[in-house]
């Protein structure tokens, strides 16, 4: 999991709105990142999937990972993801493409 997580923060953690210019989290003590949090159930995610079509890898997303999220209700509704304030959808996409590419070498 520390391969994945090493090339999620070099391509990933440095787009981030929740990072400084120079890629390093700003992330109080009180917060956390969803993908430092959830790696291996992301991991597990992707893998789940032989798609092309993101919408597959975002259902997998949900149902791996959101499911067990304090955000998400019994409804399956996430505020943070319907405000664009969950920093994993947000950029789970580009999550899936290092996730590949690690996979790749």
């Amino acid at each position: 999991m520390e391969e994945y997580l090493k090339a999620i923060k070099e391509k990933v953690c440095t787009i981030c709105v929740d990072s400084d210019e120079s890629g390093q989290c700003k992330m109080t003590d009180e917060e956390f990142c969803a993908v430092e949090l959830n790696i291996d159930k992301i991991v597990a995610a992707v893998n789940s999937v032989d798609s092309d079509r993101t919408e597959d890898y975002i259902e997998a997303l949900h149902d791996y990972v959101c499911v067990s999220c304090k955000n998400e209700t019994d409804a399956g509704n996430c505020n943070l993801r319907n405000d664009v304030n969950c920093g994993l959808d947000r950029y789970f996409p580009h999550i899936v493409e290092v996730i590949r590419a690690v996979q790749l070498r």
